[in-house]
C-alpha cells in the first residue's frame, strides 16, 4: 500500500507539473500577442486615415475577431486545465463565441483577398459594397455566416437525461454539446465547405493578380505586393485548416513519438489553433510600413527614442 500511495502521489505531482508547464507556455504568448493586437487597434483608432481604406478596415476587423478568439480559447483552455465545472447555460456562450470567431477567420481571409483583387482590377470604380463607407455590409455578412454553424449546433444539441442546463456542472468542452453523430457529420461538412470556398477564392485571386503582374508595365510594385499578401492569406488558411487534422496528427505523433496521450491535444491546440492567431499581427501588421511607423510612435520605449532623435536633429 505505501508503494501504491507513493505511485499515486508521483502521478498526481507529475500531472500538476504538466498543467503548470502548459499554462506557463500559453499565457506569456497570449499576453505578448494580445499586447501587439491591442497596440494595432489603438493605432487604428487614433488615426482616421486608416478608416479611408477598406483593406485597413478589414484588417482591423480581423484583429478584433482574433482577439475574441484568443480570449475565449485561452479562457476555455484554463477552465479545462483547472478542471473547472459550471452549468451549460454559462458554458454555451463561450463555446458559441469561440466557434463563431474560429469560423469567421477563413471568411475574413477570403474577403481580404477579394479586396486586393477589387483594388487592382477596379481602382477607380469599386463596387459599392467594397468602398470604405460600405464595407460594414461585408463585415456583417461574414459575421452572420460564421454564426450559422454554432447556431445549428445548439439546435441539434441532445443532452443526457440527467444533465440540467441551468444547474448541472460540466467541464466546458465542445464534446459536451457535440454528442450526436448528426452534429459531428454536419460540423465536418460545414467546415469542409467553408475552407474549400475560401481556398478557391484565394487561389482565384492569386492567379488573376499573378497574370496581371505580367500585363502591367506601371505600378507593378503594388500589384506584386498584393500578390504576396494573397500568398500570406493562403499560408494562414493552411495553418487554420490544420486544426481539422487532429485525428491524423495525433495518430502520427503516437506512432513516432513516445509522448503521453494527454499531451498530444495540447500540442495540436497550441500549433494549429493558437499559433495562426498569434501570427496575424506579425504577418500583416508588421509588413505595413505606415502602420508600423505609427505603432512605433505609440510604444513608450520607441517614443522616447523618436523624441530624442527629433531633438538631436533640431539642435543640429
Amino acid at each position: 500500500m505505501p508503494n501504491l500511495t507513493e505511485f499515486q502521489g508521483n502521478a498526481t505531482s507529475s500531472k500538476n507539473l504538466s498543467i503548470i508547464v502548459k499554462v506557463c507556455v500559453v499565457i506569456p504568448f497570449f499576453c505578448i500577442f494580445l499586447y501587439c493586437i491591442l497596440l494595432m487597434l489603438h493605432t487604428f483608432a487614433s488615426h482616421k486615415q486608416f478608416f479611408d481604406s477598406s483593406r485597413y478596415i478589414l484588417f482591423a476587423y480581423m484583429l478584433v475577431n482574433d482577439t475574441l478568439q484568443l480570449l475565449t480559447s485561452v479562457l476555455l483552455f484554463l477552465f479545462v486545465m483547472g478542471s473547472v465545472n459550471f452549468a451549460i447555460v454559462f458554458c454555451a456562450p463561450l463555446l458559441f463565441l469561440s466557434t463563431a470567431t474560429f469560423q469567421n477567420s477563413p471568411l475574413i481571409l477570403a474577403a481580404m483577398s477579394l479586396e486586393r483583387y477589387v483594388a487592382i482590377f477596379y481602382p477607380l470604380h469599386r463596387p459599392i459594397s467594397w468602398r470604405p463607407e460600405r464595407i460594414w455590409v461585408i463585415i456583417l455578412s461574414l459575421w452572420l455566416i460564421s454564426c450559422v454553424l454554432p447556431t445549428v449546433d445548439f439546435i441539434l444539441m441532445r443532452l443526457k437525461a440527467d444533465v440540467d442546463v441551468l444547474s448541472t456542472p460540466v467541464l466546458c468542452k465542445t464534446a459536451v454539446l457535440n454528442s450526436s453523430p448528426i452534429q459531428t457529420l454536419f460540423k465536418v461538412a460545414m467546415n469542409g465547405l467553408f475552407f474549400a470556398v475560401v481556398a478557391v477564392v484565394i487561389f482565384f485571386t492569386y492567379i488573376r493578380i499573378f497574370l496581371e503582374t505580367h500585363k502591367m508595365r506601371q505600378d507593378r510594385a503594388s500589384v506584386s505586393k498584393a500578390l504576396h499578401t494573397v500568398v500570406l492569406h493562403g499560408f494562414q488558411l493552411l495553418l487554420s485548416m490544420m486544426a481539422f487534422t487532429f485525428p491524423v496528427t495525433e495518430s502520427l505523433i503516437v506512432l513516432h513519438v513516445s509522448w503521453l496521450q494527454e499531451h498530444i491535444p495540447f500540442i495540436n491546440y497550441f500549433c494549429f489553433v493558437l499559433l495562426p492567431r498569434f501570427l496575424s499581427p506579425l504577418i500583416y501588421g508588421l509588413r505595413d510600413e505606415s502602420l508600423k511607423a505609427h505603432m512605433k510612435r505609440a510604444m513608450p520605449c520607441c517614443k522616447s527614442q523618436i523624441d530624442l532623435h527629433k531633438a538631436s536633429k533640431t539642435m543640429k
